[in-house]
């Protein structure tokens, strides 16, 4: 009966060793130098249901891994090591969950060296100054954009006081044909039509108004009245009255200056003038247009000649 009852627990053993999986881990050496790899390998004894969690470690870093092999009834993973300090340090025992069972593998010690540098041989430097960082493009783009804009501005102002100019004429041949009091006469009634203040664009009107007025300036008295500032303009015609070569009034030259700073304003500091203004200086527009004209040379001729 003692017989039986003992093969009876050999065999049960046996078959319960059997089933149970086997988890292993191995190392291809134990001692390496700082910065040297080594191969870690995790094995298992089984394919189905098995889970090798993130590998845990002190003093030691993964390189590398490989995707889980299966090579026959087994499934192998491999890590490529490293360390980067001296010492002794183990591989901790790693678990391995097979069919919700977990197992663990054995600890693992590695020893790491530190590589002797004999300092009697190494060449030495001196100290090298603090290098300074090359430029890139970002240290230079915010005057590229600065360079632009101002480019930009100059290119707007020459084709709205030069180019747009020559175009206005080049496309309607009556502003070449017709004298200047008629022209500026002409441009005005244009303007009326346009309706600009009406719809909101004061700026635009006023910026053809002075722009007729000092078209007939220019082309009347023959000076470069379109691309002089304000102030010029009314300096030459002060001279001119001065000198006596215009024939104007105190008045006439008032309202031109009042006329020209409040389009000065209207465009540059964003003046809004009310429509009883702005039918006022329409007005004397057409004023200042019909009472500045040069004086006749003939006239001069014949006071020359009564005195």
């Amino acid at each position: 009966m003692r017989k039986y009852i003992f093969h009876i627990f050999l065999f049960v053993s046996v078959v319960c060793f059997a089933q149970k999986p086997m988890v292993k881990a191995e190392i291809d050496t134990t001692y390496i130098r700082i910065g040297e790899q080594f191969q870690l390998k995790i094995s298992v004894d089984e394919t189905q249901n098995v889970i090798i969690p993130k590998l845990a470690l002190k003093g030691l870093e993964i390189v590398d891994s490989t995707s889980v092999d299966t090579l026959k009834n087994s499934l192998i993973k491999k890590y490529i090591l490293t360390g980067f300090d001296s010492g002794a340090f183990y591989i901790p025992q790693q678990q391995i969950f097979v069919k919700n069972q977990a197992f663990l593998t054995d600890s693992l010690l590695v020893n790491v060296a530190t590589v002797a540098v004999d300092t009697t041989k190494v060449k030495k430097f001196p100290i090298k100054p603090i290098k300074k960082e090359a430029y890139t493009f970002d240290d230079f783009k915010i005057y590229l954009y600065i360079i632009l804009a101002v480019l930009a501005i100059i290119g707007f102002w020459i084709y709205w006081f030069v180019i747009r100019k020559r175009k206005i004429e080049a496309e309607d041949p009556t502003y070449r044909t017709l004298p200047p009091y008629e022209e500026a006469i002409y441009r005005l009634n244009e303007l009326d039509e346009k309706l600009l203040w009406q719809n909101n664009k004061v700026k635009e009107y006023y910026s053809e108004l002075t722009e007729i007025v000092r078209g007939y300036i220019e082309r009347e008295l023959k000076v470069p009245a379109l691309e002089n500032t304000t102030d010029e303009v009314l300096g030459m015609l002060k001279d001119f009255k001065d000198a006596d070569t215009i024939q104007t009034s105190k008045e006439t030259i008032d309202k031109l200056k009042d006329l020209l700073r409040e389009a000065d304003l209207v465009k540059f500091a964003k003046s809004k003038p009310l429509a009883i203004e702005i039918e006022d200086d329409r007005k004397d527009a057409e004023y200042i247009i019909g009472n500045l004209k040069p004086k006749p040379i003939i006239e001069k001729e014949e006071e020359n000649g009564l005195e």
